[in-house]
């Protein structure tokens, strides 16, 4: 099981991981913000939330949305409780992708930035989050595009170099495995973020029976 070994890697690197990541940070989830158009009445879950970023963009504009980050590290977590304790709205919670502690059809919209590489069980992973998206409601996935050339060479190397890697994906088979769980896309995209970061993300619903 990888989850422990991404936790320690996580727990380790929290105290730096915003100033070290600061560019990519702010480029890729200011983007998912664009993206996301949320409503301010839209419950959102965000699955690996990391330093809660994404949720203090929301919160800077709309601070009465009412948003879930997850994290399975408990370190990342407690620098996003520390940033995001002015707002009651928000709920952090240490939990795993593929084991969600929420109700069927608690969301409308959920987001996950930067961490489908990482998932043991990307098809596990999406089910948990179909499972507790409202009927009507969303995803999106935002992450890194195997269909770009210096992502397939970072994918070759963290492969062998970072343990907690699991694998990069195109965007074929991102929507692969969306198509697979009865959602439909409604909108996708690739960006590139300077030279080295090849991005894809895709929004989807659960297909209407």
């Amino acid at each position: 099981m990888i989850e422990p070994v991404i936790r320690q890697q996580y727990d380790q690197m929290s105290a730096i991981y915003d100033q070290r990541w600061s560019q990519y940070i702010s480029n890729t989830l200011n983007f998912l913000k664009a993206w996301a158009e949320l409503a301010p009445t839209e419950k959102v879950l965000d699955v690996a939330c990391g330093t809660g970023e994404f949720e203090q963009l929301i919160l800077t504009e709309h601070s009465e949305q009412n948003m879930v980050g997850v994290d399975i590290s408990e370190k990342m977590l407690a620098i996003a409780q520390q940033k995001l304790q002015a707002y009651p709205n928000v709920t952090l919670s240490l939990a795993s992708a593929e084991h969600l502690p929420f109700a069927d059809q608690s969301f409308d919209v959920i987001v996950s930035a930067s961490a489908f590489h990482y998932f043991e069980n990307p098809a596990i992973a999406l089910a948990e989050m179909k499972r507790v998206l409202k009927p009507n409601g969303k995803i999106m996935i935002l992450d890194w595009c195997k269909d770009y050339l210096l992502c397939r060479i970072c994918d070759l190397i963290l492969k062998v170099t970072d343990p907690a890697h699991q694998q990069c994906y195109t965007q074929a088979e991102l929507h692969g495995f969306l198509k697979a769980l009865g959602f439909d896309i409604t909108r996708a995209t690739k960006v590139r973020f300077g030279l080295v970061w090849g991005m894809m993300v895709a929004t989807a619903s659960p297909k209407l029976n």
